[in-house]
């Protein structure tokens, strides 16, 4: 079976008899190794040391808030101060499936976007291990990486943010790819059937955009990704499809999948007129259903849920996972055993 996303580190962690995942010494360590967390060259003698004995002696060791406080640099006082309270999260819950639910319930207001992401990438990868179809893994990529979104051909293309920053970086430098012009995400490989069985080899370096627009087993691929998500959070059951658009005047619920769609979604659902650009800016809809209705609240019932993703003005998706959790009717947020 093909792996996919290794830096992700999910082989270093173990697993509990329902599957989800649990902290490991080698797991914290290798966190700790994380390029964000090395210290600079330059960093004091209190920060170096206790990196030191997390890193190569004791990552579970309690961290005192003086040993934070006697560190000269203001940011990495603060660096620290949030990634032991994130390590303390991890290792207080029970499993990392149950810090993120922790964390995207009522906290992740107060946690860095980075550990929200690498947390989220993770137990993603637990979600969908066994999962064969690359357009569902590149889809699944918007949940714990930005995108950009580009117009190109009559079509709707989503690239890795990142991976975009570095290709205009590297055309700068170039004269000739300067000279060539025309939107970055272009000269990326764009993922179809003739270099579908090329994303596992290259899953880590986030470099295959991903049709939005002209392909139906991209949004499909989404879809499913967000079923896996939601099945293996919250332990239920839901259809979810992509639609055109929402033929619906009386919405029953939506959940925005990113802050632009929530905004946008709660104008439509006071009754409040939306500009013609902001509406423009919605990339993607999708129904969900309950399979069992008896998991849908009373004032659901059988109504469709509504998912809307969209993009902010300077064209980047920047998805939030934990909107499916906390968005969902609470009838069925409970925490998973």
């Amino acid at each position: 079976m093909k792996d996919f996303w290794v830096a992700s580190g999910h082989h270093l962690l173990d697993r509990d008899e329902a599957g989800r995942l649990l902290v490991t010494d080698a797991f914290l360590k290798a966190y700790l190794a994380r390029p964000e967390l090395l210290p600079p060259e330059d960093a004091c003698e209190a920060e170096l040391r206790l990196h030191h004995e997390l890193l190569m002696h004791h990552p579970r060791r309690p961290v005192a808030r003086e040993e934070i406080a006697a560190m000269d640099d203001a940011d990495a006082r603060e660096n620290w101060t949030f990634m032991i309270d994130f390590r303390d999260l991890l290792l207080s819950a029970p499993t990392l499936e149950a810090a993120y639910l922790t964390l995207a319930r009522g906290s992740a207001a107060k946690t860095p976007p980075l550990f929200m992401n690498q947390l989220a990438q993770v137990v993603l990868r637990n979600a969908l291990d066994g999962e064969q179809d690359p357009y569902v893994l590149r889809a699944a990529e918007l949940f714990f990486r930005p995108q950009r979104v580009t117009f190109h051909d009559g079509t709707v293309l989503l690239a890795d943010a990142e991976s975009v920053e570095l290709h205009e970086e590297n055309r700068h430098a170039s004269p000739l790819l300067n000279m060539l012009g025309g939107p970055a995400v272009t000269e990326l490989d764009i993922l179809d059937e003739a270099n579908a069985a090329g994303y596992f080899a290259r899953s880590d370096a986030f470099d295959m955009v991903l049709n939005l627009g002209g392909s139906g087993r991209a949004r499909r691929g989404l879809a499913m990704a967000m079923t896996a998500w939601i099945r293996h959070l919250l332990a239920v059951e839901v259809e979810i499809e992509p639609v055109e658009r929402i033929e619906d005047e009386n919405w029953t619920w939506f959940v925005g999948l990113d802050a632009e769609a929530t905004r946008i979604g709660n104008a439509l659902w006071n009754g409040r007129e939306v500009e013609a650009e902001a509406a423009e800016r919605i990339i993607a809809l999708f129904r969900l259903r309950f399979k069992d209705i008896r998991e849908a609240p009373p004032e659901v019932g059988t109504h469709p849920i509504w998912l809307v993703l969209a993009m902010t003005p300077d064209r980047t998706i920047r998805m939030k996972p934990q909107n499916l959790i906390a968005g969902l009717p609470r009838w069925v947020s409970a925490p998973v055993n």
